[in-house]
């Protein structure tokens, strides 16, 4: 029987410890791609993270009788969203570790223990301590070069996690298409040819030279497409202009389009460059180097030919009518231009409750790529089970 000793990370030793046992543990696997360490890192300082100015957080790592690391995992309570569900929930997430059962029980016992404390009932993993679209479910089909800060792990901890208990409180699809392949649904295609002949209805990419404009566009979208999920926040002006600011260091332009009626703004769809593809070599560092050859590759080099949707929104009055059509539409005219770099598309994030946003991808002819779960242990084994409420209505 092999004993094994919890270290909290509490100094810089131990954190880069924590941070670079995932390269130990996926060294002989090509998929791999460390995410940056500064993109984690800040996570877990105040000033990286508002969370954690009411919300609390901890990390361990896991060593066997011989001082080999053999696991990670952090827990945290995020309190804006603790309350928001059946019963007081808390998260663990950053799980890492070798095929061992008792290996990882401990780790999960730690969490669950720790957030007991604190009053939770309930715990989810593997998810992140901020937003939900980095770092968050745990891989059980598609194994295959992840996207930036997308998680990836070894096909085992679907059985690590479901042996413990957990269960499968909802999925995460990743659905994917050539840029190139395909083009519309049928009844899709109808809808959406009938917007883009209506003069009410105009599409533009952004222009960097108008951010005040297009960061109040994208603030009143947002907040009304996204503003009515529980716990989603709203934004700002001074936000929106900070994620724009941020965005346009290395966004291509032809990858963000907005949607108006009558001149007002009422739709979005905004991808990225999949960054995974030009910064596998760098094991994590973003030093100044790295952000030298990142530009490189990206700006000049063009070694980057996939692309992630980032965020997509439609705001009430205009869901259902065929904006989301007429987006893909405009955004096809762009990108079948000769010059265009990117040959394929994937839509990340996109859970199995949210059946409008389903309907949007799959209008769109991209189909299932990967699947990532969220799970979910309710600490009272008594306490029935429910998985994720669907929405019949909320983007689309």
């Amino acid at each position: 029987m092999t004993y094994f000793t919890l270290i909290e990370v509490l100094d810089k030793p131990t954190e880069n410890q924590w941070l670079s046992f995932p390269s130990v543990l996926y060294k002989s696997d090509p998929n791999y791609i460390r995410p940056f360490d500064q993109d984690v890192t800040k996570l877990f300082r105040k000033e990286g993270n508002k969370l954690l100015r009411k919300g609390e957080a901890i990390r361990w790592l896991l060593k066997d009788d011989h001082q080999k690391i053999v696991g990670r995992i952090a827990a945290f309570i995020d309190p804006n969203t603790a309350k928001n569900n059946d019963q007081p929930t808390g998260g663990c997430g950053f799980f890492d570790c070798i095929n061992d059962q008792e290996a990882a029980n401990r780790l999960f016992n730690a969490s669950k223990n720790w957030l007991q404390q604190r009053g939770m009932e309930a715990m989810d993993g593997s998810i992140n301590f901020g937003d939900r679209d980095n770092f968050w479910g745990v891989l059980v089909d598609g194994y295959t070069e992840p996207v930036f800060n997308m998680p990836y792990n070894f096909p085992y901890y679907k059985d690590l996690f479901e042996n413990y208990g957990f269960q499968n409180y909802f999925n995460q699809y990743t659905y994917r298409r050539l840029v190139s392949g395909g083009g519309l649904s049928d009844k899709v295609y109808e809808k959406a040819a009938r917007i883009k002949a209506n003069p009410d209805y105009s599409f533009e990419m952004i222009h960097w030279n108008k951010k005040e404009k297009f960061a109040e566009d994208f603030m009143i979208i947002y907040n009304k497409a996204w503003g009515v999920i529980p716990g989603v926040k709203l934004l700002t002006h001074a936000h929106a202009m900070g994620l724009l600011k941020q965005l346009e260091q290395i966004l291509d332009k032809r990858l963000a389009h907005f949607g108006y009626y009558k001149g007002e703004p009422i739709a979005f769809f905004i991808m990225m460059q999949d960054l995974n593809q030009i910064i596998k070599d760098f094991n994590g560092n973003l030093n100044a180097f790295n952000k030298l050859r990142l530009m490189l590759r990206l700006k000049v080099l063009h070694k980057c030919d996939r692309i992630i949707g980032r965020i997509f929104g439609i705001i009430p009055e205009h869901q259902g009518k065929g904006v989301d059509g007429a987006l893909i539409l405009h955004f096809r005219d762009i990108a079948t231009k000769k010059n265009f770099p990117y040959k394929e598309l994937q839509m990340n994030w996109i859970g199995d409750f949210n059946e409008p946003m389903i309907k949007v991808v799959e209008g769109i002819e991209a189909k299932i790529y990967k699947t990532h779960v969220t799970y979910r242990l309710l600490f009272d084994p008594e306490k029935p089970f429910e998985r994720a409420k669907r929405q019949k209505k909320n983007l689309e």
